[in-house]
C-alpha cells in the first residue's frame, strides 16, 4: 500500500480535533527527523521514511529490542507504537527516554516510517488500550469513562469475579506475571462492577469518578507509590478503593495486538512485537 494512504486510513479513524498530547517538547534533539505535523500535534506521523508500506509491526514502546526486530525482519514498512518514546523507570527517573539518532537514521535507511497513536489509541474504541484489556480480562463493559486530553480513556465493567482476590488471579493469569495489589477496601466487589483504566490511569480525576459511581476496585498498569503518587494513594485508601497494577506495558499492550486486526483488514500483513514489562511501575 502506498505510505500516504495507510497515513490517511489512520488518521481518519482515530485522530480527533479535540485530543491534545505532550511529547515532541520532550526529544527536540531528534528534530530533523521528526514531521513537522507531529511537532504542532504531538501524535499521528512520527517519521515519514518511505513511499510503500508492506508490512506493519506493532508495539507498545519503541525499545532496543523493538527496534533491533524491526531492522532485522524489515524494509519499506511501518512501525506503529502507542507511545512514540521508550519507558524504563530502572533508566529514567519520569519513566519516558527517547530513541537514539543511530537507531532513527538506520530506519530511514531501511524505509521503515514510525506511526504513533498515544490520546488517539487511549480513546474508547474496538482497539483502545482500556477496552482491549477489559476484553481479555472477560469484564462486561457497561459505559466508557475518564476524559483525559479529549479523550475517553478507562471503562466501568462487569467482572464475574466476586472478590479482589479472584481478580487478581485472573489478571495476572492474563498479563502473564505477577500483579501488585494495594488492598484498601473490602475484598467483596461492590456488585460485581470494577473500572479499568490501563496504563497510567491511577490519577486522583479517575480515582474521583470512582467514588461517585460507588465502584471499590480499579485495574490500571502504574501503581508505584511514591512522592508523585502519594496524594492518590491517599485518596484511594481513605475511600476504601482496592489498586490493582499490572505494569504499563502489559496493561496496553493488548491494544497494540488488536490494530493488528486493524490493519489486516486493511489488507497489510501485520505482526505484534512482544517486550518486557517494567516490574518497578508497580
Amino acid at each position: 500500500m502506498l505510505a500516504k494512504e495507510l497515513y490517511s486510513h489512520i488518521e481518519n479513524c482515530f485522530i480527533k480535533p479535540e485530543m491534545t498530547d505532550e511529547w515532541f517538547k520532550y526529544m527536540v534533539e531528534l528534530e530533523p527527523f521528526i514531521c513537522d505535523n507531529f511537532k504542532k500535534r504531538d501524535m499521528g506521523l512520527f517519521c515519514d521514511f518511505t513511499e510503500n508500506i508492506n508490512k506493519v509491526f506493532t508495539a507498545v514502546f519503541p525499545s532496543e529490542k523493538i527496534i533491533h526486530y524491526v531492522l532485522e525482519n524489515a524494509e519499506d514498512a511501518m512501525l506503529f507504537l502507542h507511545h512514540p518514546s521508550c519507558w524504563d523507570l530502572k533508566k529514567s527517573p519520569v519513566g519516558f527516554y527517547q530513541m537514539s539518532i543511530s537507531q532513527l537514521e538506520m530506519l530511514k535507511k531501511k524505509r521503515i516510517s514510525i506511526y504513533s497513536l498515544h490520546i488517539p489509541l487511549d480513546n474508547y474504541s474496538e482497539y483502545s488500550t482500556s477496552k482491549t484489556l477489559a476484553d481479555a480480562l472477560d469484564i462486561e463493559i457497561i459505559k466508557p469513562f475518564a476524559n483525559f486530553c479529549g479523550a475517553i480513556c478507562g471503562i466501568i465493567g462487569k467482572t464475574k469475579c466476586k472478590t479482589v482476590m479472584e481478580l487478581k488471579k485472573a489478571f495476572s493469569d492474563v498479563v502473564g506475571h505477577k500483579i501488585k495489589l494495594y488492598q484498601y477496601g473490602d475484598n467483596e466487589i461492590n456488585n460485581n462492577i470494577v473500572a479499568v483504566c490501563a496504563g497510567g490511569g491511577n490519577q486522583t480525576f479517575v480515582v474521583d469518578e470512582l467514588i461517585e459511581n460507588n465502584i471499590n476496585t480499579l485495574l490500571t498498569g502504574i501503581t508505584l507509590k511514591n512522592e508523585v503518587s502519594s496524594d492518590v494513594h491517599e485518596l484511594e485508601e481513605n475511600n476504601k478503593i482496592n489498586l490493582l497494577g499490572g505494569t504499563h506495558y502489559s496493561t496496553e499492550k493488548f491494544a497494540c495486538i488488536a490494530m493488528n486486526k486493524y490493519f489486516q483488514k486493511l489488507g497489510i500483513p501485520s505482526e505484534f512485537i512482544e517486550d518486557e514489562p517494567c516490574y518497578e511501575d508497580m
